[in-house]
């Protein structure tokens, strides 16, 4: 029964994107953060590794102000990508190594450079896209970058305040081009 209700949060947790708490129960290895109380509970990769993977993800993707967890967010997905698929494992693992030892505690600029030697590489690549698509699907994300969410269900954005354009200047009526007549 105890195994159960883990894996139901487990997989509430997977499909919210919420990362403010445990992620997962049990497991191997635990990356914590510095920020807000939380753990990510690593299966394919090392602590060391995770930090690693953390900081190349906070560095091809930099929000300063964002949560670690937004980024642990990756970190989970390739994770659990890795437990799956062996060759992908091997390959993150060996991309983690060349970032070299000390990458996760390294200064911003250095992490910089070390990303840069091994931007053609298939590890950057791969990573760089699960970055971007992992964090940006995160609602912790989301919310930070003031994402609303889909608009269809809400009745779609024209009439949600997404064609107020009060912050741009006064277009003069020569310039507007047309217009839309009522009853056209």
């Amino acid at each position: 029964m105890k195994s159960r209700k883990a894996a139901e949060r487990r997989e509430f947790l997977k499909t919210t994107g919420v990362l403010t708490g445990i992620l997962a129960v049990g497991g191997q290895f635990a990356l914590l953060a510095p920020t807000r109380s939380w753990a990510l509970d690593l299966h394919a990769f090392t602590s060391e590794q995770g930090e690693a993977l953390l900081a190349a993800a906070r560095t091809i993707a930099p929000h300063d102000a964002l949560e670690d967890a937004a980024y642990a967010a990756v970190v989970h997905a390739a994770d659990a990508d890795a437990l799956r698929d062996a060759p992908l494992r091997t390959s993150l693992t060996e991309g983690v190594a060349a970032l070299g030892a000390g990458f996760a505690r390294a200064s911003e600029p250095e992490r910089v450079a070390a990303l840069k030697r091994i931007e053609a590489g298939e590890f950057f690549q791969r990573y760089r896209a699960r970055t971007l698509g992992v964090l940006y699907s995160t609602p912790l994300a989301q919310a930070f970058l003031g994402y609303e969410g889909e608009a269809f269900t809400k009745g779609g954005y024209l009439l949600r305040g997404f064609n107020d354009l009060r912050w741009l200047p006064d277009v003069p009526e020569a310039d507007a081009g047309p217009t839309l007549k009522s009853g056209a």
